[in-house]
């Protein structure tokens, strides 16, 4: 039991940089921005996280680079798609080669040098809780900062005037601008944001989860992060659960290969692919005139579930927004 407790707040800790980044990626995307960029970015912002770290000796300033490298490509994404309207995905699969790329040039000095850390900090009196305490108490703070934002999110889109704000531009622009809402500075605002916590995600690699840089150090981790936003169908505690479940799965096909199990460990990796893919086509086909007479004879809870599971992505994800008509 004890063993399992360990297992389970290891795996909490290891789902914080995913986690911090699919967060980034979904205040962004319910706006309507699209940032393909996250791969390189985080790429980018965890070698000059740790570069600063090294350099100066002390985290929080590598912390505060990595958000501030994060933020700059995610506006640099935010011109080149929103005010220039050009292609969004194409906009993000260049700036993500050259984001690693980049990196891999600009770190080369860091490779492998021994840096600064994340200090665990025990939280007094709460960690001494049996159970909870070491699930959730025995951190520190880039774990504790993931857990607290989930709900925090969670609230500011779901409850929130300006979350309320950041979800119509993202759905219906045009009707908030009709009522004097500046739809481009809403979107500039939210994917700079979210590319800040993509930043820290980077850093949170680099300098807690993995320590350390190396060539293409977590490269993939920002196309894994794109996934289990529209696995968890853009809510935050749906995304949450994508993270953990990875992770999970991550980590249950590590223990396979050291045991020598039969059953491939590539299986339970590509997992939470295959269950995204599945929700995308259930999607996709609840828009077919087909399925929309069947659900009009479904019990009611049932068609609620269904709308539950299959969340459609933001109405406007992607497309530019033209004040002129």
């Amino acid at each position: 039991m004890d063993q399992f407790i360990l297992d389970v707040a290891a795996l909490i800790a290891m789902s914080t940089p995913l986690l911090l980044a699919t967060l980034g990626i979904l205040i962004g995307e319910r706006a309507g921005v699209i940032n393909l960029s996250v791969d390189g970015s985080m790429l980018l912002a965890g070698m000059v996280g740790f570069g600063v770290s090294l350099t100066t000796q002390n985290v929080v300033y590598g912390f505060v680079a990595a958000a501030l490298v994060g933020a700059a490509v995610a506006a640099l994404v935010g011109y080149l798609g929103i005010t220039l309207r050009l292609s969004q995905t194409a906009v993000g699969f260049v700036l993500a080669l050259l984001c690693t790329d980049l990196s891999s040039f600009l770190g080369n000095p860091f490779v492998q040098q021994s840096g600064p850390a994340v200090p665990a900090w025990a939280i007094p009196v709460l960690a001494d809780i049996p159970i909870i305490g070491t699930l959730f108490f025995r951190h520190d703070v880039v774990i504790y900062a993931g857990l607290v934002l989930v709900p925090l999110i969670a609230w500011f889109i779901e409850r929130s005037r300006p979350g309320l704000i950041v979800r119509g531009v993202g759905e219906r622009p045009e009707a908030l601008y009709a009522r004097g809402i500046d739809v481009v500075r809403v979107r500039y605002a939210a994917v700079i944001v979210g590319g800040a916590l993509i930043g820290l995600a980077g850093a949170a690699y680099t300098l807690d989860l993995k320590q350390g840089w190396t060539y293409r150090h977590i490269a993939g981790t920002g196309w894994i992060a794109l996934a289990i936003v529209i696995f968890g169908a853009w809510k935050s505690y749906r995304i949450a659960f994508g993270c953990y479940l990875y992770a999970a799965l991550q980590t249950v096909a590590s223990r396979m290969q050291v045991n020598d199990w039969e059953i491939p460990t590539q299986v339970l990796q590509v997992a939470p692919f295959v269950v995204m893919i599945v929700v995308l086509a259930v999607v996709n086909s609840l828009s077919t005139p087909t399925i929309q007479a069947w659900l009009l004879t479904v019990p009611t809870p049932v068609r609620r579930a269904l709308a539950y599971v299959t969340s459609p992505a933001p109405a406007s994800l992607g497309k530019p927004f033209d004040p002129a008509g």
